[in-house]
C-alpha cells in the first residue's frame, strides 16, 4: 500500500495558515444560555400546531424516534465511534510513514552509491595508465630478452666446444701415452743394449753416481717426436674432419631441440635460423 504525503502536508499548511474565528458562544453564538431556545421553540410550537401549519402524524413520530437515536448514538457511542475511526486513520498515517521511510532509505542508498561512483572514471584513467605504461615495459623488456637469450645460447655453444675439446685431448693423450707406453715397452724386451742402459742408469741413480741421460725418457721423447713427424708428413686430415663432423652435428641437435636462433652449415659457421 502507497501514499502520498502532499495532501496532509498541504492541509497541515493550510490549518497554519487559517485565522481562528473568536466564537461569542452562548445560542446561534449570541451570547446567550442555550436555555432560551426551550421556551422559544414551545412558543413557536403553540402557532404552528395550532394552524395546522405543522401536522403532528406518524411521520413525526419516525422523526422524533430516529432524533433520539441519533442523540443515543451520539451521546453513548460517539467516543468509541471516534476511537474507531481515529485508530484507523492512525494506523494509515503508520502505514503511510513506514512506506515514506522506505523510500528514503532506498534513496539514501542510492545517492551513497552514487557518490561511491563519482570517481569511476578517473579510476578507469588510472587503470588505463597504469595498463599503458605496463605494456611500455613488456615492450622494452621484449626487445632486450632475444638479445639475452642469443648470448646465453652463444655462451651454451661455447662451453659445449671447450667441453668437448677438453674431452678429445683426454682421450688423445690417453691413446698417445698407452701407445708409447706399449712401444717403449717392446723396445725395452727385444732390444738388450737398451735393457742394460736402463739397467746401468738405474744403479747409477741408486749408487748417486753423476746422474746420465735416462734411456727410457729418451725413448718416450723419440716415440713423442717420430710420432709427430709421422703424422706431419702423412697429412691425413681424415679423423680431425670427423670429429669436426661429429661436432657440428651434436651442435645442431641442441639447437633444434632448445629452439636456438641459429644452426651450423657443414664449414661450421653460424647461420640465423
Amino acid at each position: 500500500m502507497s501514499f502520498h504525503a502532499s495532501a496532509k502536508r498541504e492541509e497541515e499548511a493550510s490549518a497554519e495558515a487559517a485565522v481562528p474565528v473568536e466564537s461569542k458562544g452562548g445560542l446561534f453564538g449570541t451570547g446567550l444560555s442555550e436555555w432560551f431556545a426551550l421556551p422559544i421553540g414551545i412558543t413557536a410550537a403553540v402557532p404552528l400546531v395550532k394552524f395546522d401549519w405543522y401536522v403532528i402524524n406518524e411521520e413525526t413520530q419516525l422523526l422524533a424516534v430516529f432524533l433520539a437515536f441519533c442523540v443515543t448514538v451520539y451521546t453513548q457511542g460517539g467516543d468509541a465511534i471516534y476511537k474507531a475511526l481515529d485508530q484507523k486513520a492512525v494506523d494509515l498515517l503508520k502505514e503511510h510513514t513506514e512506506a515514506e521511510d522506505k523510500v528514503i532509505e532506498a534513496l539514501e542508498q542510492k545517492l551513497v552509491f552514487l557518490k561511491a561512483n563519482q570517481n569511476m572514471v578517473n579510476d578507469f584513467e588510472a587503470i588505463n595508465e597504469i595498463r599503458a605504461e605496463t605494456y611500455e615495459k613488456l615492450n622494452a623488456a621484449g626487445a632486450i630478452k632475444p638479445q639475452h637469450d642469443f648470448k646465453a645460447q652463444v655462451q651454451r655453444m661455447l662451453n659445449m666446444i671447450a667441453q668437448e675439446e677438453a674431452s678429445h685431448t683426454d682421450k688423445v693423450k690417453t691413446a698417445l701415452m698407452a701407445e708409447a707406453t706399449a712401444t717403449v715397452t717392446e723396445q725395452f724386451s727385444t732390444d738388450k743394449a737398451l735393457k742394460k742402459a736402463a739397467l746401468d742408469a738405474a744403479i747409477s741413480k741408486i749408487k748417486g753416481g753423476k746422474a746420465g741421460v735416462d734411456p727410457i725418457q729418451a725413448a718416450f721423447v723419440q716415440f713423442f717426436k717420430d710420432k709427430a713427424a709421422a703424422v706431419k708428413a702423412s697429412g691425413d686430415d681424415s679423423e680431425e674432419k670427423a670429429q669436426r663432423e661429429a661436432m657440428i652435428a651434436k651442435m645442431n641437435s641442441v639447437a633444434k631441440n632448445e629452439g636456438f636462433f641459429f644452426q651450423f652449415d657443414s664449414k661450421g659457421e653460424p647461420s640465423l635460423v
